[in-house]
């Protein structure tokens, strides 16, 4: 049975990626890592909706919480706000790399490629070209086909689900519109 290691984002964004690799007859690990997260209450608030759906879909996951340091991720995005989401990519997929080769699984990818939000072409580019002379390979998957699918089964779990992708850029872009609303008041 081949071996994926899978970059998670969050537990609802993990669901269907999980279900549909297992259907594949991978063996699926997961692989918690997101320094992007802002603040550390959402960082907390993700990580036990992770840990919530690898238990109940009976996967293992890898949480790097003794790396949790967001000024690694502002560092690598700093005056390149307008191209952050590629250097996010890049940052969480070659960590994910770095675990996928020491423990010698045969792929990985990423619950990024779950959302409609995502620039997956990017994140394709990005994943193939780190893993281009490894033994690791990306496994690249259109999982947003059970958008709302992994919607559905989160509710049903009653489980948090977040309004932005974790940035705080991207927390500022999701509320701006209030903030724009209380001005015209």
């Amino acid at each position: 049975m081949a071996r994926v290691l899978l970059h998670m984002c969050c537990g609802p964004c993990s669901i269907v990626p999980i279900r549909q690799l297992q259907e594949e007859g991978f063996e699926v690990t997961g692989f918690f890592w997101n320094p992007n997260i802002h603040p550390l209450q959402e960082y907390i608030r993700r990580r036990a909706t992770a840990a919530e759906v690898a238990e109940r879909m009976g996967i293992r996951v890898i949480f790097k919480d003794s790396e949790y340091d967001p000024k690694l991720w502002f560092r690598a995005v700093s005056h390149r706000e307008g191209e952050r989401c590629l250097y996010c990519y890049s940052l969480r997929l070659e960590r994910t790399h770095a675990i996928a080769r020491h423990g010698r699984y045969d792929y990985m990818t990423s619950t990024i490629l779950y959302s409609r939000k995502q620039r997956h072409d990017l994140v394709r580019q990005v994943g193939e070209a780190i893993t281009a002379d490894s033994p690791v390979q990306f496994l690249y998957r259109d999982f947003r086909t059970g958008w709302e699918e992994g919607i559905e089964t989160s509710q049903e779990w009653g489980m948090y689900r977040q309004q932005y992708c974790g940035c705080l850029y991207s927390e500022n872009e999701r509320y701006a519109r209030e903030l724009r609303e209380l001005g015209k008041k």
